[in-house]
């Protein structure tokens, strides 16, 4: 299988067929002079890949009804899960971690945040969830459609449950998606129903990251500090380069934020 969709993604690069959007799948952003050797990682896009590369498996398909697919962590860190479907195809992203200073809180919990096996779950998918366990995608669907076809966010315990979000940024208009603000190797933030009077307790912790009016990026905001080499602290300073406006709670907030980037295209195209 590893053969063939690497013949399929050298032909596809070759031929005519237009190139996927969606053409990798990175995670963690750091400034561009910045030496961390794990920024802008680039993850394994097939399971042979992964398999190769040290990441183990967790659950498969049918060995629990709150996700979908076949789950891998590397090295123990939940604070990345790839999801791969039947086929062994990548389909989607978590992160987990146990509960720390009282966060989730209770207003999050199983909307979006899903309990399993003592670790709270947040959960996004680039295939429809209810295709990962029983057709996945070919080889031929992967190398034409790249990381994914969409980006869907589970927000309770089904996956099938799961909120699509508009590929263009045209689709979150009359929507609670708060546009905030560009950075550049990120891009047009947009944050759900952020406010002034926002509560930081529930916020929201799904940012999307829009490049030329296209979806190509989105990542993970948490009200706590979670420790993993994986993970970003911003400090409270730079809230004001991400988000417009800056919910008032952030002044007062003092348990540390943690983010994830996770870059569909290559984040380097990602200019304001």
């Amino acid at each position: 299988m590893l053969l063939h969709a690497t013949f399929l993604l050298l032909w596809a690069a070759s031929s005519d067929m237009k190139a996927p959007e969606w053409e990798t799948l990175q995670v963690t952003w750091a400034p561009p002079n910045s030496n961390s050797d794990i920024a802008f990682d680039t993850m394994p896009r097939i399971e042979a890949d992964a398999l190769r590369k040290g990441w183990l498996k967790v659950s498969d398909c049918g060995d629990t009804s709150k996700f979908a697919g076949r789950r891998y962590v590397k090295d123990g860190d939940t604070a990345v899960v790839l999801i791969y479907d039947v086929n062994g195809y990548i389909a989607g992203i978590q992160a987990g971690f146990e509960s720390v200073n009282g966060y989730p809180h209770a207003s999050l919990l199983n909307e979006p945040f899903v309990e399993y096996n003592g670790k709270q779950y947040i959960t996004a998918y680039f295939v429809e969830p209810s295709s990962l366990c029983s057709t996945g995608r070919t080889a031929k669907q992967f190398a034409m459609e790249g990381t994914g076809t969409d980006l869907w966010i589970q927000t309770n315990t089904s996956p099938n449950d799961s909120h699509r979000v508009p590929r263009q940024e045209s689709g979150l208009s009359g929507t609670l998606w708060t546009k905030g603000r560009c950075y550049t190797t990120m891009g047009q933030h947009y944050w759900y129903d952020a406010r002034l009077d926002a509560p930081c307790d529930n916020f929201f912790p799904v940012f999307l990251l829009y490049n030329g009016g296209r979806l190509d990026a989105f990542g993970w905001s948490f009200m706590t500090t979670i420790a993993s080499p994986r993970f970003e602290y911003p400090p409270n300073r730079a809230f004001g380069y991400f988000l417009d406006p800056v919910p008032r709670c952030l002044s007062k907030h003092t348990a540390g934020v943690t983010t994830l980037h996770i870059f569909l295209s290559n984040p380097r195209d990602s200019i304001c």
